[in-house]
């Protein structure tokens, strides 16, 4: 999986294998192996690897291109799979997103729209602590 995750995102960044290379202070032909799958790289590699990409460590060792239909997300970046919108317009959100962000029952969620880019849901606690730090730093400019 590795090998195949170190290709592609290198081709995703637009670099020839002589500039990785010469990025993690290796030669051409170190890379070469690694994308065929004839070598792996050590663990000091692969996080120098994941930190030139901004991936994961764990996205760049195990993310399955083939069962997920896209590249490997680049780190802090989620895709949760699709939701069913039903009659009356509710939606579940995948486990996996409920528990990365904390997600209970009964908590409330705001919806957020932009007609160009689409939908936007958002913890009520985290757009609340936002708008406090945002009063709380234009106070602070008020009273200089």
């Amino acid at each position: 999986m590795i090998n195949m995750n170190i290709k592609a995102l290198r081709i995703q960044h637009q670099l020839t294998q002589e500039e990785v290379a010469e990025r993690l202070n290796v030669s051409r032909q170190v890379i070469a192996k690694w994308e065929k799958g004839d070598s792996t790289p050590d663990i000091q590699y692969c996080m120098e690897l994941a930190k030139l990409y901004n991936v994961t460590l764990d996205n760049l060792v195990r993310f399955k291109q083939q069962e997920n239909g896209f590249g490997v997300p680049p780190k802090g970046k989620h895709f949760f799979g699709t939701a069913t919108l039903g009659e009356r317009g509710q939606i579940v959100i995948p486990k996996k997103a409920r528990e990365l962000f904390q997600l209970n029952p009964g908590d409330t969620l705001i919806i957020l729209g932009d007609e160009e880019r689409g939908l936007a849901i958002v913890p009520e606690q985290m757009l609340s602590s936002f708008f406090n730090m945002v009063n709380l730093n234009f106070k602070q400019e008020e009273d200089k």
